[in-house]
């Protein structure tokens, strides 16, 4: 991962760029550049140089700038001033956004259940099914975290858009794709968007959306601010959603209020994306095959 971070340190850079020139740094032919995976024809060197800008995104070492390209960060120029001779997940584990990359990697959403995976070493335990979960957890972890950059880098018109998108697909607003509007804008007394419940909008669910890198967490004042908002619009229901998280007092604000207010953090935001397909799409499927016992009555 060394040689992402070096070239990354000579200015803004996208992937596509960076692949070609890892490759003459290599010296590869153009037989090895052209190597591609089974699994999704994606090109071997592209999904390496893929998965080294991610691990060292995690680390704090890169940090993105706009769509597809992405730096390198003060951090990564700290590790620069004395360079390792290899960056490896060993030399990243140093570092604590990155650990927190890998628990949420190895941790089912809907259990405690774990599983391991060690770049590509498993356990001698874990059985070929726990290696495809491990790896499916372990890119979905790196997608969402890459999901929420776009929306980082995005305009904040483009960021409300995409939750009332969200919203409808999750099934607010009934079947009507018109029952959901940004209205986030100067004199919008602190609501960024409404969903109409019903054909006639008697009953609406407003949104507060807050575009905040993961530094920034939304305190209490914020939650009782919103409160405020609703309170003046005589709404019953609200939605905050944030790209970074809420502290504890945020959390036990929204409580008090007997459930008017549902906070969505960015991991829970990013979950809900990948789950109704709101900015992604499915990128290759593998097919694992069983009896089908019918045939063989």
């Amino acid at each position: 991962m060394l040689p992402v971070l070096k070239h990354a340190a000579a200015g803004e850079i996208r992937i596509s760029e960076l692949v070609s020139q890892l490759a003459d740094d290599f010296q590869l032919t153009q037989e090895e550049r052209g190597q591609t995976l089974p699994s999704s024809g994606q090109s071997v060197l592209y999904n390496r140089a893929q998965w080294a800008k991610t691990y060292l995104k995690q680390a704090g070492l890169l940090e993105p700038t706009k769509r597809a390209h992405f730096r390198i960060s003060e951090r990564g120029l700290g590790v620069l001033r004395s360079p390792p001779e290899r960056i490896d997940i060993t030399f990243l584990e140093q570092f604590a956004e990155f650990r927190a990359f890998r628990d949420r990697s190895k941790k089912n959403d809907d259990s405690d259940a774990t599983v391991v995976v060690e770049s590509a070493e498993v356990t001698s335990g874990a059985s070929p099914e726990d290696v495809l979960t491990a790896a499916h957890q372990q890119i979905e972890a790196a997608f969402i975290g890459e999901l929420i950059d776009r929306l980082l880098v995005g305009t904040p018109a483009f960021f409300e858009k995409a939750i009332i998108e969200l919203l409808l697909a999750m099934g607010y607003g009934g079947s009507s794709k018109d029952a959901g509007r940004a209205i986030g804008q100067s004199g919008d007394n602190g609501v960024d968007g409404v969903i109409d419940q019903d054909p006639l909008g008697v009953d609406q669910i407003y949104i507060q959306a807050k575009r905040y890198a993961g530094d920034n967490i939304v305190g209490a004042s914020a939650i009782r601010d919103f409160f405020g908002a609703l309170s003046l619009k005589k709404a019953q229901k609200g939605i905050f959603v944030t790209t970074s998280s809420f502290s504890k007092s945020a959390r036990d604000t929204a409580g008090q209020l007997g459930g008017r207010i549902v906070l969505i953090d960015g991991k829970q935001l990013g979950r809900l994306m990948v789950r109704y397909n709101v900015g992604c799409r499915d990128k290759y499927t593998l097919h694992v095959k069983d009896f089908d016992e019918d045939f063989f009555d």
